[in-house]
C-alpha cells in the first residue's frame, strides 16, 4: 500500500482526496490544511491537521498550494530524505527544498471544487530528481489515470502555457460571447452544440485544419461588419488581435 500526505485544501488537494479515498492501494496518512473546515465531509476529520508539524513520513508527499507558497511549505515540511511533489504546472521541480527528495505530480486539467471529473481521463506529468522515486510516483499515477507521462520542467512549463491558451482564454472567450448574448436577450445555450463540436473536431482534425469562420475565408466584409456591431473596446481590440493572428496563420507559404 501507498501512504500518501496532502498539503493543501483547494480544488485540486479537494478532488485528488476524493479520488485517492476510492482506491485501496492507496492510503491517505495525513492532510494539512490552514483551513481545516474547507474539508469537512470530503476526508474523515482525524485525518485533519492544521499543524504543519503533525505530517509524519510517507511514501508521498503531495503539495497542493498556489504556486508562491509551494517553496514556503516545502521548507517547513517537519522530515527530510522523503518523496516531495508539488501539482504545479509551471513550478520547477528544484522548487521543493532540497531536504527531501523532490518531485512533481501534475494533473493536467481544469478544477472546480464541486464539479466532478473522471480522474481516469487526466493526463498526469511526471518528473523526479531521482530515477527511482519515478518508479512509486508512476505507480500511484497508474491507479488514479490511464494517461500518465513522464515530462521534464521546460516541457511541463510549454504545457502550462499551451494550457492557459486552450483553457483559461478559450473559457475567457466564452465569458465575452455570454456577455454579448445576455445584453442582447440571447440564451447562450444555443451555443453549446457549437461550442461541443468545435471541441470533438480536434480529436480528428488538427486546430489548424478544423478552423473556420470569417477570418480563415479571408471574408473582410464580414469581418468589418463585426466591428461595426461590437461597441466594447476591450471586445473590440480582442476580435481584431485574434482576427489578424488567424488570417496570418493560415497565409499559404510560397
Amino acid at each position: 500500500m501507498i501512504t500518501v500526505n496532502i498539503i493543501g485544501s483547494g480544488n485540486v488537494a479537494t478532488h485528488l482526496i476524493s479520488n485517492i479515498l476510492q482506491f485501496k492501494e492507496i492510503e491517505i496518512q495525513k492532510v494539512f490544511a490552514r483551513r481545516t473546515y474547507t474539508l469537512e465531509g470530503t476526508i474523515e476529520s482525524a485525518k485533519i491537521t492544521h499543524r504543519i508539524l503533525d505530517l509524519k513520513p510517507a511514501d508521498i508527499t503531495i503539495i497542493c498550494v498556489s504556486d508562491d507558497a509551494i517553496e514556503e511549505i516545502s521548507e517547513q515540511i517537519p522530515f527530510t530524505n522523503q518523496l516531495v511533489v508539488h501539482t504545479s504546472g509551471s513550478s520547477d521541480i528544484s522548487i521543493i527544498n532540497k531536504k527531501n527528495r523532490q518531485g512533481v505530480f501534475y494533473p493536467l486539467q481544469t478544477f472546480s471544487k464541486n464539479k466532478k471529473i473522471n480522474f481516469k481521463e487526466i493526463p498526469f506529468c511526471l518528473e523526479t530528481a531521482n530515477v527511482s522515486d519515478l518508479i512509486v510516483l508512476k505507480k500511484i499515477a497508474s491507479i488514479l489515470s490511464n494517461k500518465v507521462y513522464m515530462i521534464n520542467s521546460e516541457q511541463r512549463r510549454n504545457i502550462h502555457v499551451a494550457a492557459v491558451f486552450v483553457s483559461n482564454f478559450t473559457n475567457h472567450l466564452y465569458q465575452i460571447g455570454n456577455e454579448i448574448c445576455q445584453e442582447k436577450n440571447i440564451p447562450f445555450e444555443i451555443f453549446h452544440p457549437l461550442i461541443e463540436e468545435t471541441a470533438q473536431k480536434i480529436k480528428s482534425l488538427s486546430p489548424k485544419d478544423a478552423q473556420t469562420g470569417p477570418a480563415k475565408r479571408q471574408d473582410k466584409k464580414t469581418i468589418l461588419k463585426h466591428l461595426e456591431t461590437i461597441k466594447d473596446p476591450m471586445q473590440k481590440e480582442i476580435y481584431t488581435l485574434l482576427t489578424n493572428s488567424i488570417i496570418k496563420s493560415n497565409v499559404k507559404k510560397l
